[in-house]
């Protein structure tokens, strides 16, 4: 059994981890941070946890949370990486769901998050924890990068295709919706029921921070660099990501084939039967991303549709199992849960 700490434990990404990790059978949660709610019990704050989380909040001490085998920070961007090079440094063994360690260029990095990069001595480091892609580096690494929710349901979506040279890398477009949990647990008028219910609205068209993670990773399989539009929309729902995801085929295969192969021995993907359109309720509250791929009409557009709940594969469920994975557990093990319906 390990013993685990959660830096922010009372984010919607938090309180997902604290879930999962209740109930995982080689998991004893040791500590759970958070300066402002310092001193509440756990379960005062999240009552679905009353009989499972028998723990109080506490201020982030290095020294408390480098007696764990391994620390989950669950914090907003540039809080990961003031703590962490400490833990690195005794030996403890980190999962970051922030995006802090995503990117491996510091300049780049810093300008999409506006804030230098205080330890980008760590990038090298860091490994990119989506298992489907990483496995063999996450199971010695250190230091792991949980990848973000839109990129984890773009990225495995176009990974056959462009792994296979099916499609034009410079020409691809990434059609994406998120609910509304995406943007955190925080007071914004974008988030208020009044605001958010029966709208729906696209935003960040200049420029999305998710934008240089998912091309960083589809560069690493693409014959050339990838040109990616990348558009993500608010819809009025909690949780949930759907990717419509396209691109101009260069020749003629079987697509459903490739798919099939490709995610064949993989736990957390599942490609449905052909003609498919994959439903973000059938993800909810799941580890798992769910895809179809068409070609509309018979032409030479490929469109791939990605559907994930983004607090779980797209977050705190993918950062369990890359935990397993360093760990040495079986990959599914407390986070193998069926989605919730209705």
């Amino acid at each position: 059994m390990i013993k685990v700490g959660i830096v922010g434990g009372t984010g919607y990404t938090g309180v997902e981890l604290l879930r999962l990790l209740a109930t995982h059978p080689e998991v004893s949660l040791h500590i759970i941070t958070s300066r402002s709610e310092a001193g509440m019990s756990v379960s005062e704050l999240f009552p679905n946890l009353r009989g499972h989380v028998d723990l109080m909040f506490t201020v982030p001490d290095a020294d408390q949370l480098a007696e764990c085998d391994v620390v989950f920070f669950a914090t907003p961007h540039t809080v990961a990486m003031t703590l962490v090079p400490e833990l690195i440094k005794r030996g403890t063994r980190v999962i970051d769901l922030s995006a802090d360690f995503r990117l491996k260029d510091a300049q780049e990095w810093e300008h999409w998050y506006n804030t230098p990069h205080t330890c980008p001595e760590l990038l090298d480091l860091a490994v990119y924890g989506l298992p489907e892609v990483n496995r063999g580096q996450i199971k010695t690494a250190q230091l792991v990068a949980a990848p973000g929710c839109y990129p984890t349901a773009t990225q495995l979506g176009f990974l056959p295709l462009l792994e296979n040279n099916l499609i034009d890398p410079a020409h691809l477009i990434a059609d994406a919706k998120s609910g509304v949990s995406g943007a955190g647990r925080k007071a914004a008028i974008g988030g208020l029921l009044a605001e958010s219910s029966e709208n729906m609205k696209a935003y960040a068209l200049a420029g999305h921070r998710h934008l240089p993670e998912i091309k960083q990773g589809l560069n690493l399989v693409s014959s050339q660099d990838v040109g990616l539009t990348f558009v993500p929309h608010l819809t009025p729902m909690i949780r949930g990501i759907h990717a419509t995801l396209y691109g101009q085929l260069t020749s003629s295969i079987d697509l459903q084939s490739v798919f099939e192969q490709r995610y064949a021995n993989e736990p957390f993907v599942d490609v449905m039967p052909a003609g498919s359109q994959p439903e973000t309720r059938s993800v909810r509250g799941a580890n798992v991303c769910r895809i179809a791929v068409h070609q509309p009409q018979g032409g030479n557009t490929v469109v791939v549709l990605s559907v994930i709940d983004n607090l779980v594969k797209g977050a705190s469920g993918q950062a369990i199992q890359n935990m397993n994975i360093m760990f040495g557990f079986d990959e599914r093990l407390g986070i193998n849960t069926i989605a919730t319906l209705p």
